[in-house]
């Protein structure tokens, strides 16, 4: 009987002798260079029944180009799409808990890696699979939230990176894959991860925390535009939750797809971090977020102009705490779902709007307006006020 949470690690486990060759197998899939040559990896150690799944989450790679890819493989492609769901719940849970790494980037793979676990364990189960592998390595972060997250999701099979103890050099895999006639993965000059909420670049020529200069025409939603001298942006919250542009009600995923638009076009919302790895050492990461510019701001706004203060003190604590334990791979743990509760207590009474002047490379609130506020609109008028009601209370014990 298979031991439960048996954890792939290397490319020596992927063998017929450890796992049945006629069972199913789930990859998880983004068409970029690692996860293709395992796809070859598992094909070459006579592996029958692959399936790789491809969670659609609004990145740069088309269905298009992985369907060509798995064809081209021999495996089965399974593509879902998980746009609504990560939106309107993941990067929602972020907005609430401002969830920004050590007050440097806002988080990003740590949102989507959970929810791609949980349709992989999905998908698994549905074909009865025994294991489900990944592509992390051992730089990535991505590593410990996979398995952190396969582990909690209760998954019974074996799981893991076969990256993680056995890495392949770059040049080996973009040869391996040129001879099943898989060209084009030599075009792939950095690691790159995009969903609707960000897109992230590191690795290759990017490494080096000290020489770091990023290509302009790599920027694709921060790309300054000519013609963009000043726009005026309003966006309006209830609850907590982003639900209009200027007025006009939209779901999260156009929501954050208009404002990555409206608001990168002044070339707003560049993030550069290093984020620490499970052992301590720190790695460099590039990303631009222009919708989570605006919106992360945006929502700190109103919620200065409903909580208390001491409330907003105390949950600026509890929020670098709910983002340690989504990005250790603790999504699914109880610490980040008992804070969750606390942010969406808070949230409740977050509704307003905050309107915004943009102009090229700088953006201005020129109006918070809350639905419940506590701030002040004319300060004489409260202080006379004030101190006739302290003078009357007063008058009353002389």
């Amino acid at each position: 009987m298979q031991r439960r949470n048996r954890r792939i690690r290397s490319f020596r486990q992927l063998s017929t002798d450890a796992l049945p060759a006629q069972a199913p197998v789930v990859t998880l899939f983004s068409g970029g260079l690692d996860s293709s040559y395992l796809l070859l990896r598992l094909k070459n150690a006579g592996f029958q029944d692959i399936h790789a799944l491809s969670v659609e989450l609004g990145g740069d790679e088309t269905s298009a180009q992985k369907q060509r890819i798995a064809d081209e493989l021999g495996v089965r492609l399974h593509v879902v799409d998980g746009r609504q769901i990560f939106a309107d719940e993941f990067v929602r849970a972020a907005i609430v808990s401002q969830a920004v790494y050590l007050g440097t980037h806002p988080v990003s793979s740590t949102l989507s890696r959970p929810l791609i676990a949980q349709f992989a364990v999905e998908l698994a189960g549905q074909l009865g699979a025994g294991a489900i592998l990944h592509t992390a390595n051992r730089s990535q972060n991505t590593l410990r939230r996979l398995n952190g997250a396969l582990d909690l999701l209760g998954f019974e099979g074996a799981y893991g990176s076969p990256y993680d103890l056995d890495p392949v050099d770059r040049e080996v895999k973009i040869q391996e894959l040129k001879e099943v006639g898989l060209a084009q993965m030599s075009e792939r000059v950095v690691s790159g991860d995009s969903n609707l909420w960000c897109r992230e670049f590191e690795s290759g020529f990017l490494d080096d925390p000290e020489q770091h200069a990023v290509p302009e025409y790599m920027y694709h939603w921060s790309a300054r535009r000519p013609d963009s001298a000043e726009d005026t942006v309003e966006v309006r919250f209830e609850g907590g939750t982003p639900v209009a542009v200027d007025g006009v009600e939209l779901p999260m995923i156009r929501l954050i797809e208009e404002l990555n638009r409206r608001v990168g076009a002044f070339g707003i919302g560049r993030y550069s971090g290093l984020e620490h790895l499970g052992g301590g050492e720190k790695v460099l990461e590039i990303r631009e977020m222009p919708a989570a510019w605006l919106l992360l701001r945006s929502y700190r706004h109103l919620e200065a102009a409903v909580l208390a203060a001491e409330t907003i003190r105390e949950k600026m604590h509890l929020e670098q705490l709910w983002v340690r334990e989504a990005l250790e791979g603790r999504w699914f743990g109880e610490l980040r779902s008992a804070t969750q509760s606390f942010m969406d207590s808070c949230a409740r009474p977050v509704s307003g709007s905050v309107r915004w002047k943009l102009t090229p490379g700088g953006a201005e609130t020129r109006s918070i307006e809350a639905a419940q506020p506590v701030y002040l609109r004319d300060r004489e008028a409260w202080e006379h006020l004030s101190v006739q009601s302290e003078v009357a209370a007063l008058a009353g014990t002389w």
